[in-house]
């Protein structure tokens, strides 16, 4: 159960050779085009400061580290699309033997400049010729038993400017105005400005003290003159039947350049053609009694002053490669890997009745498995609702939840886990995903829950797999069922999601329950949370308001058995 194939993670080891172009070295700047650049890495050396950021910051006193496995990459984010005519890595001592640099137009699609199989580390200058707006290393081979890493990473474009023909983003991060905005328990802090900052899980929304009315407005100022070519709004429940897309040239008078009068709501995409400084969506006629919110408010076209947006994760490569395990394969008794797994300790949400252990409750079994075990165990001075068995407010119950946050997360890739589920009435066994940003200050559920395993012992055949945003969660939430038509206690089963920038595909077993297409969520549901990353949790619950609590027929102790948890890449 717990062997993993040899030659699985061989694949897509062999490179076919590229023959690097000589660099127009008339033609090349000196200038580093990625300092202080956006920058994404594969992974950075747990509990560690050494960011991706730290590589292109200018200081040779900072450095990016990875983790210690192949392959590793680090991307960087030009911004626009530039001529790019070299490189120079300045590596600390574990550097890659080999490795590639690639160019890409969208952070998606990678063409191979530069490629060796023999690297010394120290300072490599690298001439190569390609074209992309992102940049990006992507190492095979570590010189050393630890990651990769880097001291600096400095880019070399041509000396002519980069191409202004290309439509992009030109409203990140851009001043806005608006007619009024919300700022109360039910929306704090709505202000114009989050409907610009490329984030789907902040909006703007108008006051609820005079904003209930026709008309409102938002406008956002692009810095210089642009050719507007596209404007994306993606509306919160409160949108718009009636509105004109407008621009200006001093933000005082307007032209109209698109009209609508049948406003759907949800998320929409018009393609215009205007000429402004400005570009204002004029509100004037409400959907309901409320206001007018935005989710997003993006504006595309030429010129302006763009500010580059946060740079994209790359989807998977292919084939997918084992980038992060754990199989569980110590001696009985054996706590979670501190390098991997912490644990929350104390009590659950949801009305949940255990209260998490500092991994009194986790442990390995010996036989290849992690152990989450849920018994009937009081704990002083605790609080949980009260009991329905002894009709105790203290907890009545003790388990485990162990989570990556702080060691490791991920966006994207296929994570899966072989589990066989605790049982009994009562019980509420789960392995998921949360955003990372949820301990920086975003709040559930806007920083997104990837459930790919939730079962109730008192519904034992059935196992659920669902997603939660914004706007669908809880009972909302956008998943389905697998009834298996027998007991998932009685074995293990093997829970899986695919996930990549064009949405998410759940199995059970190798059995397809449910794909969740972006677009469609965009267009029917609401903003789409999942281009971040996510990080790990494990754990067995004891009732809560959807399972329900124990009664007297729950038997304990319940044991949760993983027996691997993988992610590929």
């Amino acid at each position: 159960m717990k062997r993993l194939i040899t030659a699985f993670a061989l694949l897509g080891a062999l490179v076919v050779p590229v023959t690097a172009q000589p660099a127009r070295a008339a033609e090349c700047g000196t200038a580093n085009a990625a300092l202080n650049a956006p920058v994404t890495a594969s992974s950075v050396e747990p509990g560690s400061p050494f960011t991706a950021a730290s590589a292109v910051d200018g200081n040779a006193g900072t450095r990016w580290s990875s983790a210690f496995s192949d392959p590793q990459w680090l991307r960087v984010d030009l911004g626009a699309s530039r001529e790019i005519c070299g490189a120079t890595l300045t590596w600390e001592a574990a550097h890659a033997t080999a490795f590639q640099l690639q160019t890409s137009a969208d952070g998606t699609e990678w063409t191979t400049v530069h490629q060796t199989t023999t690297g010394t580390g120290g300072v490599q200058d690298v001439a190569f010729t390609g074209t992309g707006r992102y940049v990006r290393l992507h190492t095979t081979a570590r010189a050393t038993q630890y990651g990769v890493s880097l001291w600096e990473f400095a880019i070399r474009t041509g000396t002519g400017n980069p191409p202004g023909g290309s439509e992009r983003l030109l409203s990140y991060d851009k001043p806005a105005t608006a007619s009024s905005f919300q700022d109360d328990g039910a929306c704090p802090g709505c202000t114009p400005a989050k409907a610009l900052d490329f984030n789907p899980a902040t909006r703007w929304a108008t006051s609820t003290t005079t904003g209930w009315v026709d008309p409102g407005w938002i406008s956002v100022d692009l810095g210089a003159t642009a050719q507007v070519s596209k404007v994306v709004l993606q509306w919160d429940p409160a949108f718009a039947t009636g509105f004109e897309i407008q621009t200006s040239a001093t933000g005082s008078n307007w032209t109209t350049i698109h009209a609508v009068t049948n406003g759907t709501g949800f998320k929409q995409t018009f393609t215009v053609s205007g000429t402004g400084r400005y570009v204002r969506v004029n509100l004037t006629k409400r959907s309901g009694q409320y206001g007018y919110s935005l989710w997003e408010f993006q504006v595309y076209g030429t010129g302006g002053n763009p500010t580059p947006p946060p740079a994209r994760a790359p989807d998977p490569g292919t084939p997918l490669r084992l980038v992060w395990s754990d199989e569980f394969n110590t001696p009985a008794g054996t706590k979670p890997d501190a390098g991997k797994w912490r644990p929350e300790v104390g009590t659950g949400q949801n009305a949940e009745l255990q209260y998490y252990t500092d991994n009194d409750n986790a442990f390995t079994d010996g036989a290849g498995n992690m152990v989450l075990e849920a018994r009937r165990q009081v704990t002083p001075g605790s609080a949980c609702p009260v009991d329905p068995v002894s009709g105790s407010g203290t907890c009545q119950y003790t388990s485990a939840r162990i989570i990556t946050e702080g060691r490791a997360s991920w966006t994207y890739g296929r994570i899966e886990a072989n589990i066989k589920v605790s049982g009994t009435k009562g019980l509420w066994p789960a392995f998921w995903m949360l955003g990372d940003d949820i301990f920086q200050g975003t709040p559930w559920p806007a920083s997104g829950e990837i459930d790919i395993m939730e079962h109730l012992g008192r519904e034992p055949n059935t196992a659920y797999q669902t997603i939660h945003g914004p706007a669908y969660y809880g009972g909302g939430g956008i998943g389905d069922v697998r009834d298996i038509g027998r007991d998932y206690r009685d074995a293990f089963h093997l829970f899986r999601v695919d996930w990549n920038s064009r949405g998410i595909t759940f199995s059970i077993d190798g059995v397809t329950v449910i794909t969740i297409d972006k677009a469609t969520v965009e267009a029917t549901r609401g903003p789409w949370v999942f281009d971040k990353p996510f990080f790990i949790l494990l754990n067995n619950a004891v009732g809560g308001d959807w399972p329900g609590p124990p009664d007297a027929t729950t038997v304990f102790p319940q044991r949760m058995l993983v027996d691997y948890v993988r992610v590929y890449q």
